[in-house]
């Protein structure tokens, strides 16, 4: 099992890593909308937020060998269900392969972010 670190994404804000790596699975740990520069959330709104969730999860997975592309499980948290349609509209902009997905709407996420987003995928395979 290897630990991800990345100075790409934000640091963890808790006693957890931004990813792990078990065989050729990546499990990343949920991603809010922080910049990875300042540690503040990016945006107000759901659009806004839902980029540098993606943007986030990419950095991590590439530090740990995958990408978006290779992501076999997505699971959401959005604050707002109301916000679904204008999440998805950012999600199909990153997530082009469409892999296995749980949306759900939460109480409340770390920092007031409006959505959290975590990973499973596959190892690039290499030749």
């Amino acid at each position: 099992m290897n630990k991800i670190h990345t100075e790409n994404a934000p640091a963890a804000i808790g006693p957890y890593s931004q990813a792990l790596v078990v065989g050729n699975l990546i499990f990343t740990s949920g991603q809010i909308p922080l910049n990875p520069a300042t540690g503040v959330l990016e945006g107000d709104t759901i659009t806004q937020q839902s980029h540098q969730v993606c943007k986030n999860l990419a950095a991590v997975l590439e530090a740990a060998g995958g990408s978006l592309k290779t992501a076999i499980k997505t699971t959401c948290f959005l604050q707002n269900m109301e916000d679904f349609s204008q999440f998805n509209e950012v999600y199909a902009q990153y997530f082009t392969e469409k892999p296995a997905r749980s949306c759900v709407a939460v109480k409340a996420l770390p920092k007031g972010a409006l959505v959290e987003v975590e990973v499973i995928a596959e190892k690039e395979h290499t030749q």
